[in-house]
């Protein structure tokens, strides 16, 4: 049985990433985690839809919960 991925886990880690960061405009780590970040918050139903094609690939299979 694939594992249930929730997109909000992948949102939470990119956030806690982006703010272990300083907020540095020029910095590209920071703007990469920053945008992918909020692309991904604006589009969460179709990345729970990919995460859940992958969860179904067992992608995830090795995610210790």
């Amino acid at each position: 049985m694939a594992k249930t991925i929730k997109a909000e886990m992948f949102l939470a880690e990119l956030n806690r990433l982006r703010k272990d960061l300083d907020e540095d405009p020029t910095d590209m780590e920071w703007l990469a985690l920053h945008h992918a970040f909020c692309f991904i918050s604006y589009k969460t139903g179709d990345f729970q839809k990919y995460l859940d094609e992958q969860a179904a690939q067992g992608a995830f299979d090795e995610l210790q919960s």
